[in-house]
């Protein structure tokens, strides 16, 4: 990846050729694209169309930026490497799109929570012809969320999914298997340094358009998870309904990070980048 400033930043591409760059802000030291959920759900289809015309392209790296996010990459460096491979940073917390619109000279649209994006992604992949692949949680929650994506989007093609319980000696098969589905967009649900840190090492071995990380999204999917009233979400508390319903997963965390992720946002945010 080659991160370039403003100033040469490249045109459009040719027909046929690798998609765009994408402008991105620095937002807590972490680029973050400056995309809506919609454009979001463009790229994807666009990426994963010129990945099938162009078998020599890798698939694209797609992470979060939140503030858990944030407070890793100043304090993980295996997570801050994995980011540094990044092809496109969105903006999953409401308090990095808050930022930009302080600090940056371009904001960031609006949040794209990857458990809202994925219906946007799952809409645009069901009227493309695009197909999912699901990795991660354990099997029955992988399961239902397959099920509700296919419930809920009639036509989409989940090619494959397996949970996420499986050890680094394993990944190259499951890696060949990813390939051999066909997947366009290949979800990674292993959760924080871990799915990041996956990704880098196993980009090469995966071909896909998507290779996007998505966290807790298919506890959200299934139900397993409950999402926050939508005045929380609508006013970035969404982590704090977290916090109160799961403490023992996530009290801790969000009391360091948070502090940390504050302070990253107030000394590292500004400028900007074309990835």
């Amino acid at each position: 990846m080659q991160s370039l400033t403003s100033e040469n930043a490249p045109s459009a591409p040719a027909s046929g050729s690798r998609p765009r760059s994408i402008l991105h802000v620095r937002v807590g030291g972490v680029p973050t694209a400056c995309l809506n959920r919609e454009e979001l759900a463009l790229q994807m289809v666009e990426d994963c169309l010129a990945a099938r015309n162009d078998p020599d392209l890798p698939a694209k790296l797609v992470y979060t930026s939140n503030a858990h996010g944030i407070s890793l990459a100043a304090t993980d460096e295996n997570f801050r490497r994995a980011l540094a491979e990044a092809d496109l940073i969105h903006a999953d917390g409401g308090v990095i799109v808050a930022a930009s619109r302080l600090l940056t000279p371009h904001r960031i649209p609006e949040r794209s929570a990857t458990t809202d994006f994925i219906h946007d992604a799952a809409a645009a992949a069901a009227r493309e012809g695009l197909s999912f692949y699901l990795l991660g949680a354990p099997e029955e929650i992988n399961a239902a969320a397959a099920r509700k994506l296919e419930e809920l989007y009639p036509g989409i093609r989940i090619v494959g999914r397996r949970h996420g319980y499986f050890s680094e000696a394993d990944e190259e098969a499951i890696c060949a298997e990813i390939s051999a589905s066909g997947a366009d967009v290949v979800w990674i649900g292993l959760g924080k340094p871990k799915e990041q840190i996956f990704c880098l090492r196993n980009r090469h071995r995966i071909k896909a358009g998507w290779i996007a990380t998505s966290g807790g999204c298919f506890h959200f999917l299934s139900g397993d998870y409950k999402r926050a009233p939508k005045w929380m979400c609508d006013n970035g508390l969404e982590w704090l309904h977290r916090m109160v319903t799961r403490p023992r997963q996530l009290g801790w965390r969000y009391m360091v990070t948070n502090p940390h992720a504050l302070y990253l946002l107030a000394t590292r945010t500004g400028g900007t980048v074309y990835l």
